[in-house]
């Protein structure tokens, strides 16, 4: 039994009221659907459809199975028009939300070449701190960074997020190098302001090798800021070390701008990932720019790129 062609006629039979009505949408007997539709029965062991002379009815496993097959059939359909030039185009509006600093620089610049290889596709893009109502505010996806909430949302992680910390080779050659945590206590350091989010402060793992945790620190400075960008800055121009994303500063550190300290102290890595609402039918426009995000995110030398 051609198992696709089955649960194909399965569906049409199923959508269309009758035997006859796929058939002839088929250009095939009547007869042919009855086969196949006994074959899919007796393979599943279950009766799908109670057919009588005058009408067609889904039994409840038959109505279960159809919701699985459709879903089963559109991926298939989706999963050709991607490689296929001559497949389905992707079409639609697509909206997408992302972090203001990790949009600029790696998102933004990923949207236009998207649109160039999907005309079809008409794109908004919303750069904002504010974790986004995906579902309530009519979003299709979201790029988020960090540890996730639980949440009824769909994740599918991208990349690591590193967080270092950094300084310039001047202000380290003024100031010292710290060796641990600790020191940093004696340092300037770039700190969020007490109304941003990073409530808990900077993260590291204990030197403790046999049993190992992340302990936080609130190292303090003659500089804060709600701003992350302006931190970056303010740390590019030699004002103190602050504790950074490697998607943020790995072309600065590779440009020998920068220099990571601490690095034997950093804590884990937690992650960058696409997130989007439960859906039973992604369209295929969504999982077309995920699969834009991934090729690109999943290139090392990607997050070595100075900052458009």
């Amino acid at each position: 039994m051609d198992k696709l062609k089955a649960f194909e006629t399965f569906v049409s039979v199923a959508t269309k009221g009758s035997l006859t009505a796929a058939a002839r949408a088929e250009g095939v007997a009547p007869a042919i659907i009855g086969r196949r539709l006994d074959a899919l029965e007796e393979h599943l062991g279950v009766k799908l459809l109670v057919r009588t002379t005058r009408r067609i009815t889904l039994t409840h496993e038959g109505s279960a199975f159809l919701e699985d097959c459709q879903r089963l059939l559109s991926d298939v359909t989706n999963a050709e028009a991607s490689v296929s030039a001559g497949g389905v185009k992707a079409s639609g509006h697509l909206r997408i939300t992302a972090p203001a600093g990790f949009g600029r620089r790696h998102v933004a610049p990923l949207v236009p070449p998207f649109r160039q290889a999907h005309p079809d596709v008409t794109i908004s893009l919303n750069l904002s701190d504010r974790v986004v109502d995906l579902a309530g505010e009519g979003f299709d996806c979201a790029v988020r960074v960090g540890d996730l909430p639980d949440s009824s949302l769909v994740s599918v992680r991208m990349a690591d997020n590193r967080r270092l910390c950094v300084a310039t080779p001047d202000y380290l050659a003024r100031r010292g190098t710290p060796l641990q945590p600790a020191d940093l206590l004696q340092h300037d350091c770039l700190t969020l302001s007490s109304d941003a989010s990073q409530t808990r402060g900077w993260a590291f793992t204990s030197a403790d090798s046999a049993n190992p945790e992340v302990v936080h620190l609130r190292p303090g400075g003659p500089l804060d800021c709600s701003d992350g960008q302006v931190l970056h800055d303010w740390c590019l121009s030699g004002y103190g070390i602050a504790w950074r994303s490697t998607w943020e500063v790995e072309a600065e550190i590779q440009a020998g701008q920068l220099l990571a300290v601490l690095e034997d102290y950093a804590a884990p890595p937690n992650g960058i990932y696409v997130v989007f609402p439960q859906r039973k039918h992604l369209p295929l426009r969504v999982r077309l720019w995920i699969d834009h995000l991934k090729h690109h995110y999943g290139q090392a030398d990607f997050w070595h790129r100075p900052a458009p």
